[in-house]
């Protein structure tokens, strides 16, 4: 079971404001901000990772906000919907809470699950699923958001694709997926490897305009393994698979392969390993700003160019 895809590691978005999108997700959805740290590749543009206590796999959303970028356009080759899981009980709670934060909220049903769907400031689709499923995962609370409230984490992504087939194979034959229902033009998949953040939805449509990536779209999607050693034997796979994929990358929380699958949305493999606690302790994370260690020599010219938070 360990040499498994063990569902959604996290999910990376992008925004064009830090300070509206730090504020959004930590005040009004009330995740917690479980690391500020900075592109890898672009050091004057933060990267934000929101989740639960712990930042445990599979409730981890994560931002570049690059300023003034503007608005990207959902569609086609893209992951277009991020769904989370809420407790039983809850969407009315969030409907609420989010009509008071004058986001506009829709009610719908997905294979049998009740969620609102709706935007975040950037446009990013969103959707509060309650799980059929038991999901028992610790939750993070504010002052506001208690505990039969809160956010467990991922349910699913929704990937909008011009033809499946290709995606699916992927999903099946290197990843281990299993297609658990369809609808329609919607499909499916679950990983039995792990009971929550292991849904896969596919939506087909050729009629689809390709997306652009820009603020309120997705990045890319992290699949979830338990360490660097198994990470390599799936980059064996997606080799065999005739894809082309990066050699090892270290994340400094865990270490990652990416490669774009062949309906376009770029996928990631990231291990558990090391977490979040590796350079900061757990009653800290998120409060200081940890940079990678190539970029620690800048950073107070670092610090002068990034956005401000308050």
């Amino acid at each position: 079971m360990e040499n498994r895809i063990l569902g959604l590691h996290h999910i990376t978005a992008i925004a064009d404001n830090a300070k509206r999108n730090l504020d959004f997700y930590t005040q009004v959805l009330g995740v917690r901000l479980v690391k500020k740290t900075v592109n890898f590749d672009d050091p004057g543009t933060y990267h934000f990772y929101f989740g639960n206590e712990e930042g445990t796999p599979g409730t981890i959303l994560t931002f570049f906000p690059w300023e003034g970028i503007g608005k990207g356009t959902n569609g086609s080759g893209l992951a277009t919907h991020i769904g989370y899981s809420v407790p039983k009980g809850s969407l009315e709670f969030w409907k609420n809470r989010l009509q008071q934060f004058n986001v506009n909220v829709e009610e719908g049903e997905i294979f049998g699950e009740k969620l609102i769907s709706f935007q975040d400031p950037d446009g990013l689709q969103l959707q509060f699923i309650e799980s059929s499923t038991q999901d028992d995962r610790k939750v993070w609370t504010t002052d506001d958001i208690k505990d039969e409230n809160a956010l467990k984490g991922f349910h699913n992504i929704t990937l909008t694709l011009k033809k499946a087939d290709p995606t699916i194979k992927v999903l099946t034959d290197i990843f281990g997926y299993d297609l658990q229902k369809q609808e329609g033009e919607r499909y499916r998949f679950a990983t039995d490897a792990i009971e929550t953040a292991n849904l896969v939805d596919i939506i087909e449509n050729d009629k689809i305009l390709a997306g652009r990536n820009a603020g309120g779209t997705n990045h890319h999607v992290a699949f979830r393994v338990k360490d660097d050693n198994i990470l390599m034997e799936f980059r064996e796979k997606v080799m065999s698979a005739g894809l082309n994929i990066t050699p090892k990358i270290d994340r400094d929380y865990f270490y990652s392969l990416y490669f774009r699958e062949p309906g376009g949305v770029l996928f990631e493999i990231a291990t558990d390993n090391p977490g979040f606690t590796v350079d900061e302790p757990l009653n800290e994370l998120g409060n200081n700003l940890k940079l990678p260690k190539q970029h620690e020599p800048l950073r107070s010219k670092i610090e002068e160019v990034l956005p401000k938070l308050s």
